[in-house]
This record gives structure tokens, C-alpha cells and sequence, in this order.
């Protein structure tokens, strides 16, 4: 994920819709909505050949628009799409196993960090960015507290780049980039009502671009 505006950037996961096509144009109405630094597609429920296939559809659409794409889980399908890069929210091991294969050429980052002690650990690996919550997580309007005091106890302390997962609502996106973490991720919270996504990821970077906390040099 870059980093090319000096404050928090939106990340967003895309919805579990079975038609890839439909899938796609709705990715693609909200990316149109303003700036988005990256988008993680998940595998869901999908078998192998099921989550290529909608892999295929999205990747071209998210890098058209100067996103990168970042397949969740499956790097045997990450390979075959030309993926930007790889989502895997595992332990330490297997973060650094990851990092050691695919990187530099994919971007690799996540992990499962639900403390400082397993977040210190995943970052030993050097990935790009280090996830608090996860990309299903979004089940309460608000995001988890606990994550909101990792990401900024993680953005005073570290130089490699947090993401805060989201929940439900777009309400708490200023008290999300106050923690300082260079990316926020929301999937139900945008693609609930697909006429609206656009709207909503431009009220999301309208209001980053208002009141997050900008990055020094």
C-alpha cells in the first residue's frame, strides 16, 4: 500500500456477492468516490477456482483506479491474477515465512494481532502494514476498542504502517485516524447500500481530509 497523501488513507474489502461482474461494477462506483489506497478482496466461503474467478473480475478494476489490490488468504491465487499484493491475517511464523517468499514483489501485510506482545511479534517479520482487527470484524457500528488503542499505541511506537479495521458505521472515521494509523478499512459500512458507495467513500475522505492528524516528513 503507498502512502502518497500525508494523512490517513481509506482501505476498503470488498463484499461477499456472488456475481463477479456485478461485484466488480460496484467495487468500481466506489472507488470512483475518492481516494482509496488499497483494496483487500476475501475469500469468504468461495472455493479456489470460485475466488480466481472473482480475483479476475476486481483486480483490473481496483488497479484502473490507482488502488492496489490485495488478495486475502489464497497466494496460489494471488499469482495467477497479477495481484499487488497478499492480505494474511496469521501469526508470527507464518507472516515471516510470507514475507520472506513474496516480498519485495507483493506487497505482504496483516497478521493476527490482538495485543502488544503478538503485534511485536508479527512485526519482527517486517511487513508492509500490520492489521488491528480483522477484515470480518465489522459487526457494531463502532470499531473495537481494543483495537483502537493498538493502532495508537502501535503509531507512536512503530515505523511500520498500522491498519484500523472498522465496523459498521462511517460515524467514528475521525476518532480513527486520531489514533494516527496510516490506513482505516470499512467494508459494510460502504458497501451496504451499493447506490450509496461512492457517496460514502468521498463523506469518508472528506472528512480524513478535515480532520486527521497530518504525517510529519
Amino acid at each position: 500500500m503507498t502512502d502518497k497523501i500525508d494523512r490517513c488513507r481509506l482501505v476498503l474489502v470488498t463484499p461477499d456477492i456472488a456475481d463477479a461482474a456485478e461485484l466488480a461494477r460496484l467495487t468500481g462506483d466506489a472507488l470512483r468516490g475518492g481516494d482509496v489506497a488499497s483494496v483487500i478482496i476475501p475469500q469468504h466461503d468461495l472455493d479456489e477456482k470460485s475466488f480466481q474467478k472473482r480475483c479476475e473480475a476486481l483486480v483490473p478494476v481496483i488497479q484502473a483506479a490507482g488502488a492496489a489490490a490485495l488478495v486475502a488468504g489464497d497466494s496460489r491465487v494471488a499469482g495467477r491474477v497479477r495481484t499487488d499484493g497478499l492480505h494474511i491475517e496469521v501469526g508470527p511464523t507464518a507472516m515471516a515465512e510470507a514475507v520472506q517468499k513474496y516480498a519485495p514483489g507483493l506487497i505482504v501485510g496483516g497478521g493476527n494481532a490482538r495485543e502488544r506482545h503478538s503485534a511485536l511479534s508479527i512485526g519482527e517479520a517486517q511487513p508492509d502494514y500490520v492489521i488491528f482487527g480483522s477484515i470480518d470484524g465489522d459487526i457494531k457500528p463502532e470499531p473495537h476498542s481494543k483495537n483502537i488503542a493498538l493502532a495508537e499505541w502501535w503509531a507512536d511506537m512503530i515505523e511500520i504502517p498500522c491498519l484500523l479495521m472498522g465496523g459498521t458505521s462511517i460515524a467514528f472515521v475521525e476518532e480513527m485516524a486520531q489514533t494516527r494509523a496510516e490506513f482505516i478499512a470499512f467494508s459494510k459500512a460502504v458497501f451496504h447500500d451499493p447506490a450509496d458507495a461512492a457517496r460514502i467513500v468521498a463523506e469518508i475522505n472528506a472528512v480524513l481530509d478535515e480532520k486527521a492528524p497530518r504525517f510529519g516528513p
